[in-house]
């Protein structure tokens, strides 16, 4: 990121930060042993600038410090990749790099604790928000990035903002979630393909404790006395799924959505499928604020979703503007030669809709 570039996102980027996303993440295995990592990304404060970004093997960046220089840890692609960024291409928040590892941040408030940041040990610091493009432009595996994590200082972008953690999830189909506690980094091995917010993931996963009724299908009738009890409809096994948009019930509804889903044939219709089980995470606009006091009047409060074919190596993803579904192609990208490069995601931000030509 050039100073020029930097010094006008600058305001923009502590803006996003501070005020914090709330997003959900899924995993799919197809039919083939496809892995389809999928994901929403929400934020209700204002319209975020969000870009597809290319990076080619030897892209250098260097990362952002506390004190807001670009003065911390510079690094090298070894491998090239492809993510999308907000507010500047610098800060991937979900991504894949040819060698089919992928990593996403999510927000994680109160609960996460980075090292503490040491002025001496600024060429070993990096941003949080800059910790997916390390990820995946140095690594093709989990166990090559649980070593090298020991050796860097994570940091906020901003000291007052809260703390990120991450989902990353290797051409092997090994996932976990990596979260900060205490100034400590703590790998979990993903149980159920599933990721929302605070807390943290070792109490999510007990959370399910709570929901050990629910399950797929149609309840029998039963007798209550003289009084028969049926179903008012199908799918009554699942009475009971938190329909709200804290990050506890999310966390329910995309472990039990994903992990019930019936698996697909192959990656690309996985991904497809993901698309479907995210709709029932999205945030529509209003809920987070009291009655008429939304402070914008955007599409929805889950401003992109992506959809990711390890496998095949291929992004999909579709916006608040415009749920057409658009793909990279990552097979069809020479990260030998291809040049840095990046864009926002609607070139129109109108919906796509076609009409019915009717004889």
């Amino acid at each position: 990121m050039n100073t020029k570039l930097f010094s006008l996102t600058l305001a923009g980027i502590l803006g996003f930060i501070n005020a914090g996303q709330s997003c959900t993440g899924i995993t799919l295995r197809a039919k083939d042993n496809s892995i389809v990592v999928a994901r929403t990304v929400d934020w209700h404060g204002d319209e975020m600038n969000s870009m597809y970004v290319i990076a080619p093997r030897g892209h250098t960046q260097k990362s952002l410090s506390p004190d807001g220089k670009m003065d911390g840890m510079e690094f090298t692609s070894v491998y090239g990749y492809v993510g999308i960024a907000v507010q500047t291409p610098d800060f991937i928040i979900d991504g894949t790099n040819e060698a089919g590892l992928s990593a996403g941040l999510f927000y994680f408030p109160d609960y996460g604790k980075y090292p503490r940041y040491s002025e001496s040990r600024k060429q070993n610091s990096i941003a949080d928000f800059e910790l997916v493009a390390w990820m995946l432009s140095r690594f093709s595996t989990i166990e090559q990035i649980e070593s090298a994590i020991q050796n860097i200082i994570v940091t906020n972008v901003d000291p007052s903002a809260s703390t990120v953690h991450w989902r990353i999830t290797d051409a092997t189909g090994r996932q976990v979630i990596l979260e900060f506690i205490n100034g400590a980094a703590h790998f979990y091995d993903s149980k159920v393909g599933a990721i929302s917010n605070s807390p943290g993931y070792p109490w999510h996963v007990t959370n399910l404790n709570n929901y050990i009724n629910l399950k797929p299908g149609t309840l029998p009738q039963k007798q209550v006395g003289d009084l028969t009890l049926k179903s008012f409809g199908s799918d009554s096994g699942m009475l009971g799924l938190p329909g709200d948009f804290t990050p506890p019930s999310r966390f329910v509804r995309a472990a039990l959505l994903s992990n019930y889903s019936i698996p697909q044939k192959d990656g690309y219709n996985a991904s497809m499928k993901a698309f479907h089980i995210l709709n029932n995470l999205d945030v529509p606009l209003g809920v987070e604020f009291d009655a008429g006091r939304a402070t914008n009047n955007m599409p929805s409060a889950t401003q992109w979703t992506i959809a990711t074919d390890l496998g095949d190596k291929v992004i999909y993803y579709h916006t608040m503007y415009n749920r057409t579904i658009r793909s990279i192609d990552m097979k069809n990208i020479d990260f030998a030669n291809v040049q840095f490069q990046y864009a926002p995601l609607d070139t129109v931000k109108v919906q796509t809709i076609i009409p019915i030509k009717v004889k």
